[in-house]
């Protein structure tokens, strides 16, 4: 019978390119899985690594530059209170000395590289640009009482789906996994006590339907600034990792028809590694995300077996 592993490796397609001007006939196979939807979420494992910033660029590239999506959410920060939105409209300021003023995640030369990358697109196609997505100023209120993480993730899906449904843009949502994957709920560790509640990709996939897209951005070893190990065996990245083989990384399909062994699995409730600002190496295990399975937070999946630190702002 065949494994899961086997499987993966059957029906993925393999990542060639790793640059974010390199060519994007590998990334292609993605397209039709997320081009009819009207918000698609980019969740990295991590914020905190090169090879995933230089992915999602890249996709942000293929929906932008073939699929018609025109806004960017970019999670973490408000680009228009660092002059970002002006600068990829018109060119005005200096986009290093405004990622300078921040958040330290965005301070990075693959930020820099995705803010340059924005404003020449935007030079040679002034009719029809690519613009950051923009979110109301006070928060859209309902009726339910949210408390802490809970609100956050409320607050982060209205906004999203508000400046969606106030554009008509199709939108690319960069950001982490902890709430770009379909929680309902989902439990986010290392926190004293567990957090375990609905989260922004759920309330949007509760509301959107297949308008929502999650595609997750999964990783296995290497060095986020601390010493990566490879996932451990209770962790669906185990079965990911072993599926790379000598291969970069990969696009697999999840919402493809699977043999009924290896829908049992993918559907099992798992852990995924998820690392936010802090992450100690020697209690590797406590840094993940549970309440659910492969299959239920991601319709797609991209992975990068190998790791590096992002590079600081030159």
């Amino acid at each position: 019978m065949e494994t899961v592993t086997e499987w993966i490796e059957k029906n993925s397609h393999p990542l060639t390119n790793r640059k974010p001007d390199e060519p994007l006939d590998d990334l292609r196979p993605l397209a039709p899985l997320v081009r009819d939807a009207k918000i698609v979420a980019l969740g990295a494992a991590a914020r905190q690594t090169r090879e995933l910033s230089d992915v999602a660029h890249r996709i942000v590239r293929l929906l932008v530059e073939e699929e018609g999506f025109r806004s960017l959410a970019l999670e973490g920060d408000d680009p228009g209170r660092l002059g970002l939105d002006v600068y990829v409209a018109t060119g005005d300021g200096d986009p290093h000395a405004l990622l300078g003023k921040a958040r330290s995640f965005w301070q990075t030369a693959e930020i820099l590289d995705l803010v340059h990358w924005m404003r020449s697109y935007n030079r040679r196609h002034p009719g029809d640009p690519v613009r950051f997505a923009q979110f109301p100023a006070e928060p859209v209120r309902r009726t339910t009482r949210l408390d802490g993480l809970a609100a956050l993730e409320r607050t982060l899906a209205d906004g999203v789906s508000w400046w969606q449904r106030l554009t008509g843009d199709k939108v690319v949502y960069w950001g982490g996994m902890a709430h770009t994957a379909i929680g309902t709920p989902r439990t986010v560790s290392p926190s004293e006590p567990p957090e375990s509640h609905q989260n922004m990709g759920g309330y949007l996939r509760a509301r959107m339907g297949l308008d929502y897209r999650s595609v997750g951005l999964t990783m296995a070893r290497g060095s986020i600034g601390q010493p990566l190990p490879a996932p451990r065996p209770d962790f669906v990245d185990s079965l990911l990792y072993a599926a790379a083989e000598n291969r970069a990384g990969y696009v697999l399909d999840l919402g493809t028809s699977q043999p009924e062994p290896i829908r049992r699995l993918l559907d099992a409730p798992t852990r995924t590694r998820l690392i936010g600002p802090f992450y100690d190496p020697r209690d590797d295990a406590a840094y993940h995300m549970s309440g659910g399975s492969l299959a239920s937070w991601f319709d797609v999946v991209v992975h990068t077996q190998e790791v590096t630190p992002p590079r600081p702002l030159p």
